[in-house]
């Protein structure tokens, strides 16, 4: 008997499309708008044949559409197609130095020097390094809301995991899985938990001791459900779904120590001089640096910091050989990254900037020609092509569903379940609307702005803490950014590590189930428990 194939990603992407087409012509188009009540501002549903004369409103069924919301798709996910491209054409040029081949060899080397100790074989090595990578991440999610940013980390440490014995899902559970972890149990996140709070109309950060509960927890699940499958693959390789699959990964990992040889040529000391005053010059213009982390601020020298540290750094790893230094380049980009990040307000323009200048510091390090990193640069566009080309696909989703005018109809129809339920009842509606919301509007900015206006006060007339509004909204905006389709940095995400959405989906929605499930217990104290903040 023939095994039946799962239809490439694209085609489940596009069938997706096509259905939400399907439910333009089923589901009548109509409008949230905001109305002047007495004293008070709210937002009121109206069909479409029912909407104030002088409202902007244009929608229609969709039928030709599913193929131009391809081309549009491109257009509103272009940030982070471009961001793509970037990337892998950066990522690329490193690669041909073959520095994160040497990184990872000397890295491997320490952790066989670790497992001599007794209590680390107890504990294993390995374990440790994904507890850490994971903790780190989860931290960076639920502070500052990492999302984007993990599509660059994954190419770093899916190597790692494969050369540790593990396979690229591993990976990207240590990075994306672990900063969509924090980011649904968020702390500070300014773009969930501060736009939230801010139209809900409390204290911003205000229940920060009982979200940070709810973090914990979430990471030490999340923690337990990685090592749990980690350990299962390094036992039995072939076990994993994406054994065949990860032959890239594994090729590209076949490098030996002795094949890399070991050189610094007179280049890479000019390129280290030129940045070198490049950045004397910034430390001197912005000599403080003012970290912004929820509602507290720290003022520190940080731009001098990082420039001595890559001062110190860069001499000594050029001494031994370009291999290290093209790592010390990465390492001081992720530490500007999260000085950018915190304390300048940068987003993808600056990030995907930071990684092209990498690229190129890389390429003239090891003596490559001006030509010769444009060649590299443009292999590596094309080498990640398919990933930006996803993201634009699923782009087109959202695109069907916003141009059919029905994503507010169904907000609206969701939202009416909750009449004449009880507080916990109202409270576990809200989270499943703000969960199925998710599926169709990932953005997690944008759903606060279309659903917390209804919910906050909605949650006055039942008797429901605000806050316990805004903690069903971030449980809901969080877990199913993990497996929607219609997420662009998922999409990217799996792109980047060539794991097919659909393999990915029979990995993860198991634990996605958990995941929701806890969130709705964790959500019962939030209205029964006097918590702080509440």
């Amino acid at each position: 008997m023939k095994k039946r194939k799962v239809p490439h990603t694209f085609v489940i992407v596009f069938a997706i499309i096509v259905i939400a087409a399907v439910l333009t012509w089923i589901i009548p188009p109509g409008k949230y708008v905001t109305e002047q009540v007495g004293d008070e501002t709210v937002m009121t549903f109206h069909y479409a044949d029912q909407l104030p004369a002088d409202t902007e409103f244009h929608a229609e069924p969709q039928t030709w559409q599913v193929f131009s919301a391809f081309y549009k798709g491109f257009v509103k996910q272009s940030n982070i197609i471009v961001f793509i491209l970037i990337i892998g054409g950066a990522f690329w040029i490193m690669n041909k130095s073959k520095a994160i081949d040497m990184g990872i060899m000397s890295f491997l080397r320490f952790t066989k020097r670790l497992e001599r100790n007794k209590l680390m074989q107890k504990i294993g090595v390995n374990n440790i390094v994904i507890i850490l990578i994971m903790l780190l991440f989860s931290l960076f999610g639920s502070v500052f809301g990492m999302s984007e940013e993990t599509i660059a980390f994954a190419l770093i440490i899916i190597p790692l995991a494969v050369s540790m014995g593990y396979d690229s899902i591993v990976g990207l559970c240590m990075v994306y899985v672990a900063a969509h972890i924090g980011f649904s149990g968020a702390m500070l996140n300014p773009f969930t938990i501060g736009i939230a709070q801010g139209i809900a109309e409390i204290p911003l950060f205000t229940g920060i001791g009982y979200r940070a509960v709810c973090w914990a927890i979430l990471t030490v699940v999340g923690i337990i459900f990685v090592l749990w499958y980690a350990n299962k693959v390094k036992k039995n390789p072939q076990s994993s779904i994406m054994y065949e699959d990860d032959a890239y990964w594994r090729k590209s990992a076949e490098v030996k120590e002795e094949e890399l040889e070991r050189y610094t040529p007179r280049k890479a000391w000019f390129v280290f001089a030129f940045l070198m005053a490049v950045l004397i010059v910034f430390s001197v213009l912005y000599p403080m640096t003012t970290l912004k982390i929820g509602n507290s601020t720290a003022t520190l020298p940080l731009l001098p910091i990082g420039t001595a540290l890559f001062a110190l750094l860069s001499v000594i790893t050029l001494r031994k050989t370009v291999h290290y230094f093209v790592l010390t380049l990465l390492f001081a980009t992720v530490y500007f990254l999260v000085v950018g990040v915190l304390g300048y307000d940068w987003y993808i323009m600056e990030i995907a900037s930071l990684f092209l200048v990498l690229g190129i510091a890389s390429g003239l390090s090891v003596d490559k020609s001006a030509s010769d990193i444009a060649k590299l640069f443009l292999e590596g566009m094309g080498d990640i092509l398919s990933a930006a080309v996803i993201v634009g696909l699923a782009g087109g989703i959202v695109i069907v569903l916003q141009d059919g005018g029905i994503i507010d109809t169904i907000l609206y129809g969701l939202s009416k379940s909750m009449s004449n339920m009880g507080k916990i009842a109202s409270a576990e509606i809200m989270y499943g609307i703000q969960t199925l919301i998710n599926i169709v509007i990932p953005s997690g900015s944008a759903k606060a702005a279309i659903t917390m206006p209804i919910m906050a006060p909605f949650s006055d007339l039942i008797g429901i803490s605000r806050q316990a509004t805004v903690v069903a909204f971030q449980f809901g905006d969080g877990f199913t950014n993990m497996i929607t389709p219609t997420s662009g940095v998922l999409m990217a995400a799996l792109g980047v590590a060539r794991i097919p959405w659909e393999k990915w989906v029979r990995f993860i929605w198991k634990f996605i189930l958990v995941l929701v499930i806890i969130g709705a217990l964790l959500l019962i104290p939030t209205v029964t428990m006097d918590l702080a903040g509440f």
